[in-house]
């Protein structure tokens, strides 16, 4: 099991490290954001490469911890942290140094992989999606 939780942990960084590189892309070209000046883009890279690592771990890990309710039901969870992190774009962009355009990237971004993440956390770590395993807890949320 350690190795598909790893697996997991894996498949869910690359799925959210590379999802945003495509939206942000397309938001710079059109002008909506600003991309970091040269010598500040390595260093930029590198802290959002740790904190989707930190994302990545604490997705895989609560599903784990919480499998029994979320195996079939792997769409909510999902929308929890999309929820949760929409959030979190809107609280970032009403602050300063974040444009509306970069939390508007960021929810799009989001609303793509964390449904991926939690497919792919769920075919590794819970039971088989749409398996019909009864689960007397998540049959009422």
């Amino acid at each position: 099991m350690i190795c598909k939780i790893l697996l997991s942990i894996v498949l869910t960084l690359v799925i959210i490290f590379v999802v945003p590189f495509p939206v942000y892309g397309l938001f710079s070209v059109a002008g909506l954001v600003e991309t970091p000046e040269d010598a500040a883009v390595a260093a930029f890279m590198l802290g959002v490469l740790v904190s989707k690592v930190g994302t990545a771990i604490g997705f895989v890990l609560l599903f784990y911890a919480a499998r029994s309710v979320f195996s079939d039901r792997w769409m909510t969870y999902a929308f929890l942290w999309w929820l949760m992190s929409a959030i979190h774009e809107v609280g970032q962009s009403i602050g300063p140094g974040y444009a509306w355009m970069e939390g508007i990237a960021g929810i799009i971004s989001e609303t793509v992989y964390f449904p991926l993440a939690a497919f792919v956390t769920c075919r590794l770590l819970g039971a088989a999606v749409g398996s019909g395993v009864n689960h007397p807890v998540s049959d009422h949320l």
